[in-house]
């Protein structure tokens, strides 16, 4: 069943310099993740699984990437009235590109008015989870919000890492604190715990326009929804609601899966979050058929491992292999392959992310690295065994030790 009062805006035009040089030449929702999807496609399969139809993907930066898997894999049906939009940014307000997270919506508005939703949903679009969002509509209709904020508990000793939300009794926001710097008030239920914005809201749409209007005028203002709109609309006594997103439940989910909401801002937590699905049973599921993840499919042959001969083996342990992969003659554990990544005899590679269209030589060694996609690793390569090696050949090296070789890189 559709959802057809609301209009959503997926802000996808973030540049992710903390995940660089994997944002080297494409912003972060198009950030490959889990083998054959990209970041962005969590928050559209939420949507969709929900019912929400009309879909509007504010890009900016460096978009080219993140406008063609939009563009093939996410087609809905414009005879009834369906769509997955990209809007590029156009500098409609001035000549300016996006200033904030709120501005990108104010430079948008023509399309809040021309739709004439009764709620509009702003998302963001770079973050790993699963979501019925039908549930915080329906959550934010039977409160009389004005605005409700999705929130997700974090141990108080994270706190300074996030927007912290507190609240009364009944779950509405009574102050908003930017990454406070001395112990925020905690959750009703729990000492322990605070409450961090997810960045996901719901406005009615009326109040929406009227406060990124006056927004904009505001010279002091830098025009984000976390520094600026929450705050004027708190001091304005709006009704804003917080949304328990541990509460939030979807076809097909495991108790395990309640609460997962994952940032991957920066190498390591990428890294660490692709590692994760690697167990018997992580907690994200990304084979559950009651709560598909969809993302665009490529017309590849199967996976293929060949070779069993003495030590030529082509083999592969708690990893994670794409269609049109060969695994011939090498070895891989603890790995994730895209689509078209081949392994050469003799090489092994361990704990690391290959993107598509890899190609690793014959004898060569990696561990726990990442390598972008259209890299050919000659034989007799060795990356991730020696940290400062990597370092001396220009690639990043992460603080937990993880090796990035970068987007067609020259070995």
């Amino acid at each position: 069943m559709s959802v057809d009062d609301a209009l959503v805006m997926i802000l996808a035009g973030g540049e992710g310099k903390r995940l660089y040089p994997l944002t080297k030449d494409r912003a972060k929702p198009a950030v490959p993740f889990g083998g054959r999807y990209r970041i962005i496609d969590f928050v559209l399969s939420n949507f969709i699984n929900s019912g929400f139809y009309k879909i509007k993907v504010l890009t900016q930066y460096k978009s080219d990437s993140l406008n063609k898997h939009i563009s093939m894999g996410w087609v809905l049906s414009p005879f009834l009235n369906q769509y997955v939009d990209l809007v590029p940014a156009q500098m409609r307000t001035g000549g300016n590109w996006y200033q904030g997270t709120a501005d990108a919506v104010y430079q948008n508005v023509l399309h809040i008015i021309d739709e004439n939703p009764k709620y509009v949903c702003v998302f963001g679009g770079d973050h790993i989870y699963k979501m019925d969002v039908r549930q915080m509509l329906e959550y934010h209709k039977s409160t009389g919000a004005d605005m409700t904020v999705s929130a997700i508990p974090v141990p108080v000793r994270e706190a300074s890492e996030f927007g912290i939300m507190e609240v009364n009794k009944d779950w509405r926001l009574t102050n908003f604190i930017e990454k406070p710097k001395t112990k925020p008030q905690t959750m009703p239920s729990n000492p322990r715990y605070c409450l961090a914005s997810m960045g996901n809201y719901i406005f009615n749409k009326d109040l929406l326009l009227d406060v990124l209007e006056r927004d904009a005028k505001c010279k002091k203002s830098s025009h984000d929804f976390g520094k600026d709109v929450i705050p004027r609309l708190l001091k304005e006594k709006k009704k804003i609601q917080i949304y328990d997103f541990t509460s939030n439940a979807f076809p097909g989910m495991k108790e395990a899966e309640r609460g997962y909401w994952r940032d991957v801002g920066n190498v390591d937590a990428y890294w660490q979050a692709n590692m994760d699905l690697l167990i018997a049973q992580p907690e994200l599921d990304l084979y559950s058929k009651g709560w598909p993840l969809r993302t665009f499919n490529y017309n590849y042959p199967p996976a293929k491992f060949i070779w069993q001969e003495g030590d030529r083996v082509g083999m592969a342990t708690e990893s994670m292999v794409s269609e049109g992969c060969i695994v011939s003659g090498g070895m891989i554990s603890k790995c994730i392959l895209a689509p078209e990544v081949r392994i050469n005899s003799y090489s092994q590679v361990t704990e690391s992310i290959l993107m598509e269209n890899v190609n690793v030589g014959r004898y060569s060694v990696i561990k726990k690295s990442i390598i972008d996609k259209n890299v050919v690793v000659p034989p007799y390569t060795k990356i991730g065994c020696n940290k400062a090696d990597d370092i001396a050949r220009g690639f990043y090296v992460s603080p937990d030790g993880v090796t990035v070789v970068p987007k067609g890189a020259k070995l």
